[in-house]
């Protein structure tokens, strides 16, 4: 099931529960292939789940939301055309602590679906590949 899939189920879910429907249903979960959403669902989370943060990004028609370097990140995200594979990076002088920590992306950018996630031993290592996008 694709993410935005997985959302719009949710969302039927939610207003069949509560009576009303969340803000994001943004179609029914009968409809097979929902319109995209614009922006992406960035998430950080510790080790066995123990914390998790979030976000949306959104980057058109300019930097947008909760993001506190928005600008940066939509360009960082302009650079790679969305893959999240070809973030340069930088070469991290990281501790070899073993602290898993996950990043995920869901969503569209520039019209293309993100649907990506990674595990990096720790924080800095979390840090040193994917910033500025994931520095939230």
């Amino acid at each position: 099931m694709r993410p935005h899939a997985a959302l719009v189920t949710l969302a039927a879910a939610l207003a069949t529960t509560t009576g009303t429907a969340p803000a994001y249903a943004y179609a029914s979960a009968d409809d097979p292939d929902p319109a995209p959403r614009p922006g992406v669902f960035l998430t950080v989370s510790g080790s066995d789940h123990t914390w998790i943060r979030g976000l949306k990004l959104m980057c058109t028609p300019e930097p947008a939301g909760h993001h506190p370097h928005a600008a940066e990140a939509c360009a960082a995200l302009d650079a790679v055309d969305g893959d999240l594979d070809q973030l340069p990076g930088t070469d991290p002088l990281c501790t070899k602590e073993y602290d898993p920590v996950t990043v995920t992306a869901a969503g569209t950018h520039h019209g293309q679906d993100i649907a990506w996630h990674e595990t990096y031993a720790n924080d800095c290592l979390r840090h040193a590949a994917t910033d500025p996008v994931f520095d939230f």
